[in-house]
C-alpha cells in the first residue's frame, strides 16, 4: 500500500553511518544547518526548489535523492536556488 503524501527520503546520513554498528540504519527527511561545535568556519548551504507538471513522483518505498532526481526528468517546469551561510561562532568569516 503506498503511503500518503509527504514521504521523506533517505538523507545522507544513511551512507555516511553504514558502516558503523552504533550508527548505521536509515535516516530520514532534512536536518538543518548544524556544523560542527569546533569548526570555527563559516559553513554554506544550498537549496534547489523545483516546479514539476505532476502532483506527485512515483518513488520506491524507500528513495534517495538519485531516485527522486531520476523520477523527476522530463518534468521540471522551474527551479529556483538559493544559498545561505551559517556558523556557530560569530567571528567566522564567510
Amino acid at each position: 500500500m503506498r503511503r500518503p503524501w509527504p514521504r521523506q527520503g533517505l538523507n545522507d546520513y544513511t551512507a555516511w553511518f553504514a558502516n558503523n554498528p552504533d550508527m548505521g540504519g536509515d535516516y530520514l527527511g532534512y536536518d538543518g544547518p548544524y556544523p560542527p561545535p569546533n569548526d570555527l568556519r563559516m559553513h554554506r548551504y544550498f537549496f534547489r526548489l523545483f516546479a514539476l507538471d505532476v502532483p506527485s513522483l512515483d518513488l520506491p518505498e524507500r528513495f534517495g535523492v538519485s531516485d527522486v532526481q531520476r523520477a523527476m526528468w522530463g518534468h521540471v517546469l522551474g527551479e529556483a536556488l538559493t544559498h545561505g551561510t551559517y556558523s556557530l561562532h560569530a567571528h567566522a568569516n564567510g
